[in-house]
Parts: structure tokens; C-alpha cells; sequence
């Protein structure tokens, strides 16, 4: 049976018996639909407090796939932290499977059905300054961080202190990246500098972007950043 089925009658469980609601991410297409051996925790939003999050990790098992299953109207800032703090719990359990991996879950409304996203090697950091976000030996000029403000808002430009940035939007955002790696005459590591009042949908749509056939100009790196 695939899992997708099971995972829906699971969070309606949850949800009742908590008397929580959780409303699952939207993306339109998601590379990956099955997986098995999994445990999942949630994260919760709070319709009269919605400052508050409530994260439920009761039933994680350390040696598994771990789903963590986000409400899709929480904001990064209110996510983040919660997400690092899972991450770590991991890392250093005392028992642990080198090929379990950590997801986001969606509905993926192509298929209507649900879709996951990998992050097990993103790490989180807080505002990038003009160092090597990566800390990796390579060129700067072939990072370009992306300062996502709001769907309207991105702005676009060269981490090595380019003062000049260029404007762009949701739906020609990967377009312009694709434009700017040609005129590089590179494959350049694009870097994601998120707002944190975005809200986990946006994210997810921004995650879904990048791991969209359309991107082709260059490669996403490990790092993000979230910033106010």
C-alpha cells in the first residue's frame, strides 16, 4: 500500500484527537510520492494564538525516515527553530541509520496525493554577510544569493559585495538565474536568503522551484539563510 494513503488517515488521527487541524503544504509536482520505514512529527498552528506553534515528535524513532509534517500557515520564523532543533536531536541519537533521511511532506495537487521534500542537508543560519556562506573554496563570483522578500519582491545579486542587484519576481525568478549564469559563462551555486515572516507555503513553493526540470543554470546550496 503506499504510503500516502496511510499518512493521510494518520494526520486526520492526530488531528482529532488533539483537536488540531493541519493543513499540509501545496505543491503541483513532487519528485518523490512513496517512502517506508518512517515516523513523523507535526508542527501545529494555532488559529486563537497565532504567534504559538505546538510541535508534536512523540513518535519519532531515531533509525527512521523522519516526516515532519508542517502547517502549511506557520511562518519560517516560527519553524526554523523547530526544524534545527529536530535536525540535531538526530544527528547526535544515540542510535542512528546513515540512510535515513529527514522530509518535508505536501499535497501534491497534481496527483492528489502526497509528495515529500528532502532536507536532511540543509543547515539554517541566520543573516550572510560578504564570507563564503558555504565555507567552501570556490570562486564568489560564482555565488549568487537570492533575497527573497515576497513573491513580488526578490532581489538578486553576486555575493562579492556586488552592490548592484537585480529585481526580480516569483514567476521570472528562475528565468533571470538562468540569464545571469550566461552572461557569468558559469555554473554559479545560487544561495537562498528567505525573509522569516514567509510562510512554510511559500517556502515549499520556492523548494519546489529549484527542483522543477526549469531550473538547469547552476546548482542550490545546502545553506540557507533567514533573515528579517
Amino acid at each position: 500500500m503506499k504510503y500516502g494513503f496511510l499518512c493521510l488517515l494518520a494526520l486526520f488521527i492526530v488531528s482529532c484527537g488533539h483537536e488540531r487541524l493541519l493543513q499540509l503544504p501545496e505543491i503541483s509536482h513532487s519528485e518523490i510520492t512513496e517512502l517506508s520505514d518512517i515516523s513523523a512529527a507535526y508542527l501545529f498552528y494555532d488559529e486563537l494564538e497565532k504567534d504559538s506553534v505546538e510541535l508534536n515528535r512523540k513518535n519519532l524513532i531515531s533509525t527512521t525516515n523522519w516526516l515532519v509534517n508542517v502547517d502549511k500557515r506557520l511562518t519560517l520564523k516560527q519553524v526554523i527553530p523547530h526544524i534545527k532543533y529536530l535536525q540535531e536531536k538526530k544527528q547526535n541519537a544515540g542510535h542512528k541509520n546513515p540512510n535515513a533521511r529527514n522530509y518535508f511532506t505536501c499535497h501534491d495537487t497534481f496527483r492528489n496525493t502526497l509528495g515529500f521534500i528532502d532536507f536532511t542537508d540543509i543547515i539554517y543560519k541566520e543573516q550572510p554577510d560578504s564570507n563564503d556562506p558555504d565555507g567552501q573554496d570556490s570562486e564568489k563570483s560564482s555565488y549568487i544569493i537570492i533575497h527573497y522578500v515576497s513573491q513580488d519582491r526578490i532581489l538578486i545579486r553576486l555575493l562579492n559585495d556586488d552592490p548592484n542587484a537585480l529585481r526580480s519576481s516569483h514567476t521570472a525568478l528562475i528565468k533571470d538565474l538562468g540569464s545571469i549564469s550566461s552572461k557569468l559563462n558559469k555554473e554559479c551555486v545560487f544561495i537562498l536568503n528567505l525573509n522569516e515572516n514567509l510562510t512554510f507555503q511559500k517556502y515549499i513553493e520556492i523548494k519546489s522551484l529549484f527542483n522543477s526540470n526549469e531550473f538547469k543554470n547552476g546548482s542550490l546550496s545546502p545553506v540557507e539563510y533567514i533573515s528579517n
